[in-house]
């Protein structure tokens, strides 16, 4: 598993019972977690300081309640990266911080390129790819449905500074936009893909990931360039493992551009503990080194 390490700004300070604490650089929240199945408790006392709690529904959804008087939005710093932070309705805050695994990944592989790198970031909801990618020296073409998110992931990319870099941002169904650009014969060095296991698109379209990964990841094998540079899935599916978005790769990735293929979990680190919060799944496509 592939953890994030590198955060100054976030924390994970305790798990248990479904619940997780967090500190999000002077915020402290407990929110949900299907993952979080142990019951004890590793700092208790913690969890009296939390700031806002997340409790779901029993009738479906959920809402905060706050313990104080919190900021609608903060920022917090990633490396040289800042996000803005946002208690949603839906448990979420516009981050997910284990996803800095595969930043850092991603800025890597850029940075070691000695050509300008056009990066389709599809599903990319509040940017945090679209971020690490333009801090790289790439230019992205930001996708998502949501035009909530997309202004989010532009605050995302002013805060960080990036706003003067090379980045276009298209609110559209993800499906839609691919075939346009097949269409117009445009081609990206990376793309990166973050699907919902379930959602709708601007005109009630239905995405189910096990139905419709497949056949997307092998759309997206028409924009690729002739020199491809990667190609990430990223998963939060239930019950998918890490290898099925391997073997896609391999299937429709490899057999026309010949790189590594391979495939993990994303995680926390809990404070002062031993335990390990898996968050996520990866498959990764990239250029053989030269």
């Amino acid at each position: 598993m592939d953890i994030a390490k590198n955060w100054t700004d976030y924390e994970l300070i305790d798990s248990a019972n479904g619940q997780k604490l967090e500190k999000w650089k002077d915020i402290t929240l407990i929110r949900p977690d299907p993952q979080i199945i142990w019951k004890n408790k590793t700092s208790p006392n913690e969890w009296e300081k939390a700031d806002a709690i997340y409790t779901r529904s029993k009738t479906g959804g959920g809402s905060w309640e706050y313990k104080k008087r919190i900021p609608q939005s903060w920022n917090v710093k990633y490396k040289n990266l800042t996000f803005n932070i946002k208690p949603m309705g839906f448990k979420h805050t516009g981050l997910f911080p284990e996803q800095a695994v595969n930043w850092d990944w991603m800025i890597d592989k850029i940075k070691n390129e000695k050509r300008e790198i056009k990066v389709l970031n599809l599903f990319a909801y509040t940017g945090g790819a679209t971020v690490a990618c333009l801090s790289a020296g790439a230019s992205v073409c930001h996708v998502d449905s949501s035009k909530g998110m997309t202004t989010w992931a532009k605050e995302n990319v002013a805060s960080s500074n990036l706003q003067d870099k090379p980045v276009r941002y298209i609110v559209d169904d993800v499906i839609k936009f691919v075939n346009r650009e097949i269409r117009r014969e445009h081609k990206y060095d990376a793309i990166i893909m973050d699907p919902p296991s379930y959602g709708r698109g601007t005109n009630g379209e239905v995405w189910q990931f096990e139905d419709n990964i497949y056949d997307l990841v092998e759309l997206c094998s028409n924009v690729l360039s002739d020199n491809p540079l990667f190609f990430l899935i990223n998963s939060y599916t239930t019950g998918i493992s890490a290898k099925v978005l391997e073997n896609i790769l391999n299937i429709c990735i490899n057999k026309k551009h010949k790189g590594s293929v391979y495939s993990g979990e994303v995680g926390l680190l809990q404070k002062n503990s031993n335990i390990v919060l898996p968050c996520g799944i990866y498959g990764r496509w990239e250029s053989l080194q030269k």
